[in-house]
């Protein structure tokens, strides 16, 4: 370039040089005829054992042979009125590398290094997204001369749409340092243990959006169907920071993904929807329901209960409470799970607590134990089942306690309040009884009957499995 500057004059100079990039361009696009979507790329992980939708676009009439090397079939393609194009192939036992390679009547490109393994999506609000770059401190701690070829890390772009997209912005690394700085902490250690557990490649989708709200994630349509979920869309505050709308990221984010095979769905989210509790247990079954509907697949979905935190604008001081309520109804969907995090909290003044690989550990027991049958005892918080009234104490009993019981740690009761027929709560005092029972009282409460633990936006409760599991936050009232 700089001999060409010295022989011509600079106009012609600028001239050649827009000529060249017409040219590249022109190249480009004429190679182009053939295309796929950006979850389709080097460093992928497709889903093991199983059959697999691979889809694209091409010129209308546009022909092309797929040669997928784990294969001994060879696809013929051909670009339909809408231009696109479809086929379903079998994978194999996790395992690899292999290639994709496309022929097409003006060129060949190949997809390498493509894995077989465990595919998952890990989607929700800021405590999903948050990385080392966030100040993550054990993914920080993790980054170090990190490098891990068998976990492979699709970092998403945020988009929100009113329309339904046919693909995202995004890429695949190896999980290493530089990968690691900008990817969703809680799912990379998730997807660090099932790699360790299960000793197969892992593949993980960050699609995540801070701030954004439950309904953001259903289609609109879906939202619309049920009174109490189009009220809590429609008050949805505006801002500048994430949709405020119903189905804008679940058509910008999730529903191009819907074909693509995975093996389940982790899910952190709902901070954001104190705004409105009553309407989540609806909204969460919408979502759940829908996304294994358009993927035809009943996975797995475990999420994370939301943590404590003193929500500055909430006069009742148990609007999250009411949310983690809603969370643990949930539970009723089939093939799901929630961890609880009451004891992951560093500082109930940031809704973002800054470690993350314990959230991760525990969502990776649930699959380990419910997904793929490699028992890991203990993986379930103790929930409440029964109450019983003893003149003026209540007896207690909880499900999924281990061998080990119950207990107080360093022996202090804390969040545990009692009231009678008034409906006024104070505080009260409890001890475990046996292995799953624990007697709560108070004093100047003579005829109890309903009991609350934990409830409120930012308990700190004692009560914990031996195993070291917290107790999940409950009341007895409905009031």
């Amino acid at each position: 370039m700089n001999a060409l500057r010295r022989l011509l004059p600079d106009t012609l100079v600028k001239t050649c040089i827009c000529v060249a990039l017409l040219l590249g361009l022109t190249a480009i696009e004429s190679r182009a005829r053939v295309w796929l979507p950006s979850i389709f790329a080097d460093h992928m992980v497709l889903q093991q054992n199983t059959r697999i939708k691979i889809w694209g676009w091409a010129d209308p009439w546009e022909t092309a042979t797929v040669k997928p090397s784990w294969s001994d079939q060879v696809f013929k393609i051909k670009g339909d009125g809408n231009a696109s194009w479809q086929f379903y192939v079998d994978t194999p036992a996790a395992g690899g590398p292999y290639t994709l390679t496309i022929a097409a009547e003006d060129g060949e490109f190949t997809i390498r290094n493509i894995m077989m393994g465990e595919v998952w999506l890990c989607a929700g609000q800021s405590n999903m997204e948050w990385s080392a770059k966030h100040g993550v401190k054990d993914a920080i701690a993790d980054q170090k001369g990190l490098s891990n070829p068998a976990l492979r890390l699709f970092k998403m772009r945020k988009r929100g749409s009113e329309e339904k997209q046919a693909d995202v912005e995004g890429n695949w690394s190896v999980c290493d340092s530089a990968a690691l700085r900008n990817f969703s902490a809680v799912g990379y250690f998730f997807g660090k243990q099932l790699n360790r557990e299960l000793k197969v490649p892992v593949g993980l989708v960050d699609m995540a959006w801070g701030g954004s709200y439950i309904e953001s994630w259903i289609p609109r349509e879906l939202v619309e169907l049920y009174p109490d979920c189009k009220k809590s869309a429609d008050i949805i505050p505006p801002t500048l920071y994430w949709p405020n709308k119903a189905g804008a990221i679940y058509n910008g984010m999730v529903a191009p993904l819907t074909d693509f095979r995975i093996a389940g769905v982790i899910w952190y989210q709902g901070e954001s929807n104190t705004h409105n509790p009553p309407a989540y247990y609806t909204l969460q079954h919408l979502m759940v329901e829908n996304w294994r509907r358009a993927n035809a697949t009943e996975f797995p979905f475990y999420y994370v209960q939301i943590a404590p935190f003193q929500y500055p604008q909430d006069s009742t001081g148990k609007k999250a409470a009411y949310v983690r309520e809603m969370q643990e109804k949930a539970l009723d969907l089939p093939k799901s799970g929630m961890v609880v995090s009451t004891d992951l909290v560093d500082n109930l003044k940031d809704v973002h607590p800054i470690y993350k690989a314990e959230v991760g550990r525990r969502l990776a027991n649930w699959a380990l134990n419910e997904t793929y049958q490699v028992r890991r005892p203990d993986y379930k918080s103790p929930s409440f089942a029964k109450k019983e009234i003893r003149g003026n104490k209540v007896l207690l009993t909880f499900r999924d306690v281990s061998e080990k019981g119950l207990e107080f740690r360093k022996n202090e009761v804390m969040e545990f309040e009692i009231a009678d027929r008034s409906k006024k709560f104070t505080e009260a005092n409890a001890r475990v009884v046996g292995k799953n029972q624990v007697e709560v009282w108070a004093d100047d409460v003579t005829n109890p009957v309903a009991v609350r633990f934990a409830f409120s936006n930012s308990p700190s409760p004692t009560l914990f499995d031996k195993s070291g599991l917290p107790v999940v936050p409950f009341r007895t009232d409905e009031w």
